[in-house]
């Protein structure tokens, strides 16, 4: 039996929750593999898409800076 035959198998036993918790621990490895480069144009587009389910929602910067300073202040 291969590793990824044996991965499967193993995972088939877990409920769907574990199950999404080694698809997320999965990613995380994957994410460790990236060049600098890679992960620097994935981050560029994740905050681009950032912006656009913002500006939609009529979020301003300076309502994004009010809620992260309230969270440094404890709220």
């Amino acid at each position: 039996m291969s590793i990824k035959e044996a991965l499967i198998r193993e995972l088939e036993t877990l409920p769907e929750a574990r199950q999404a918790d080694v698809l997320s621990y999965v990613r995380f490895v994957k994410s460790g593999l990236a060049d600098a480069g890679e992960r620097r144009d994935r981050f560029a587009a994740a905050l681009e898409t950032a912006r656009g389910i913002a500006a939609k929602r009529g979020i301003t910067d300076q309502d994004i800076a009010a809620e992260i300073e309230a969270v440094r202040k404890g709220r």
